[in-house]
This record gives C-alpha cells, structure tokens and sequence, in this order.
C-alpha cells in the first residue's frame, strides 16, 4: 500500500498510514498483526453501499470458486486480519489447507476465530515475525502438521509515519526486523520443504516502495528491500526449488484498521484516492487476495519475477 502520504494495516502498503507516536511502545498494541494500515474515505452512505456491493460480489465468487488449490498448504504470515485475513480466506476457499499466523498470545483468540471460520482445514500459530525465531517456528508448526508446505505469503509487515527528522533508530529496528527480516527469514525457513516443482513464493509488497511517499522513509525502504528480494529470488530459487516468486503490491486498502487513522489523515489521503483511474475508492482486502491466488495457481506456473500492482491504476510503472 502507499503509505500515507499521500497503512498490510494490516495495512500494508500501499498508502499504509500508521501514525505511532514516539511515546507508544514498540510493537503495536491493537487487535492484529495488521501491518499496514490503510485509510478509507469518507464513510458516506454512497460509499458504503459500493464497498458493500464489492465485499458481496467477492464473497459470492469465493464461494463458487473451483478448488483449484486443493490438497495445498499454504503458510500467511500476519493473518490474523487484514489482507492477510483476505488472503487466507481466498486460498481457503480454492482448496488450501492454511497456516495462519498473529504475533503476539493475547491475539490467540483472534488467531483461532479466524481458523475456525475457514472453509476448509486451518491452524493459527503464535509466531513474531519480528523476532529471528518466529519464522522457523512458523514453519516447524506447518510441517509438523501437515508435513508439506506449497505455498508461502510473506504479508507481515508495520508501518510507521512521520517526518524524517523525528524517525528514531527504534522505528528502524521495529520496521527493518519485522518488514524485511522476517521475509528474509521465512523464506529461508520454508526452503527446505518446500514443494518442487511448484513452490510458490509470493511477497506482499507496497506501492510505497515505488512511489515515494513523504514520512515513508523508513517503510517505503523496507518495502523496497522485500521489492529486491522478489526480484533476486526470482532468478535465483527456480532453478534450485522449481519454485515461482512473484509480488503483489497494493494501494489504499480498506481493512480493520482504516479507522483508526482518523478523520484528519483521511482528508490527506482523499486526493490520491479521488486519483484511482478505476474507481475513485480503496481497494477492498479480497481484491488483493484475488491477485495472490492467481499466483499461486497451477496455471500461473511460467509468470516469475512479476511486481503486480493491485492498486486501481494510482501507480504505473
């Protein structure tokens, strides 16, 4: 998502605008992992009833979807809501059995809400992506319950906005350990048992790492990283995995999180949202989902090295 300038929440990306204060604590203490965190145009009652509309439609064709992903397992990081949450309910609904992932054990209950509400076979496992543990632990749990892993969605991810001046060598750390690392990590973890031929490999970038987005510096760089490593791995873990590495990269997205930005934030926000050429409207979390279960298909075997952009044409390259 972009972050905000004009959040993954959950937000990632795209336009994520996640104000943190610099006396809040380090790690963020609402009901999810969410990571970037998107903000939503005005609620007007227009407004409303098109988002209702989309969330409709998409419910509808998840539930009518072939089961193209049967007999897959697929791990989310950060999915206890948000487009995480979106995402492992589409791979859900097409046949996947999921690993979902929230950080911290006051979440637990969330976590095992969102598993049990899957269509299909889901477990949520308490791992901080954040820590350099938490990845190999994520992995160790899907295997030793499914004993295979398929797929794997690097969407965990923070977002914090501010001036330059005042981002501190904490939000560093903070953004650095959990956007970047934990992808790095991941993945590595996941290497070894991943399924070859047909692993799949898909980031959750940022249309922040593109864009340039002021009181990004820190989060835009991040997502930055996660945008090379799509592009390194996709030369270099083919011809060794038989795996594909794709990223998707979302604008403003109206996730859990939207609110809490704010009516001040939203009004900087409006004007890029305005700017969609698609609609002037955030994107709903199932339209991203929508993008990463078509890279995980079968028949999205020979599409490798691709940063899908999955924001209603605010950003082109």
């Amino acid at each position: 998502m972009i972050g905000v300038f004009p959040s993954h929440t959950s937000t990632t990306t795209e336009h994520p605008i996640l104000l943190q204060a610099a006396s809040e604590p380090p790690r963020p203490t609402d009901s999810s992992n969410q990571i970037h965190r998107h903000i939503q145009q005005p609620m007007t009652m227009e407004s409303l009833k098109d988002s209702n509309l989309v969330a409709e439609r998409d419910l509808k064709a998840q539930q009518s979807s072939s089961k193209t992903l049967q007999g897959k397992v697929a791990i989310v990081s950060g999915s206890s809501s948000g487009i995480g949450k979106a995402i492992a309910t589409e791979l859900s609904y097409r046949g996947a059995s999921v690993v979902l992932n929230y950080p911290f054990s006051r979440l637990k209950d969330e976590g095992e809400t969102v598993a049990s509400n899957l269509p299909g076979q889901a477990i949520a496992v308490c791992a901080d992506m954040g820590s350099t543990t938490g990845p190999a632990a994520l992995v160790e749990a899907a295997i030793a319950t499914y004993g295979r892993i398929d797929i794997v969605v690097n969407n965990a991810a923070l977002a914090v906005n501010k001036p330059f001046e005042e981002q501190t060598l904490e939000d560093w750390d903070l953004l650095v350990n959990i956007n970047a690392r934990g992808t790095f990590l991941l993945t590595q973890a996941v290497l070894p048992h991943l399924t070859s031929p047909g692993g799949r490999i898909v980031n959750i970038c940022s249309a922040s790492s593109r864009a340039a987005p002021p009181m990004q510096t820190i989060y835009a760089g991040t997502k930055g990283m996660v945008d090379s490593f799509t592009r390194v791995w996709a030369k270099e873990l083919p011809p060794k995995y038989g795996c594909t590495v794709n990223s998707v990269s979302p604008g403003p997205t109206r996730t859990e999180g939207f609110a809490a930005a704010g009516e001040d934030v939203m009004k900087i926000l409006q004007p890029t949202i305005d700017a969609i050429p698609v609609a002037a409207r955030m994107a709903e979390s199932s339209e991203i989902a929508y993008a990463v279960a078509f890279l995980c298909e079968e028949r999205a075997r020979w599409i490798n090295g691709l940063h899908m952009h999955a924001n209603g044409g605010l950003f082109v390259d």
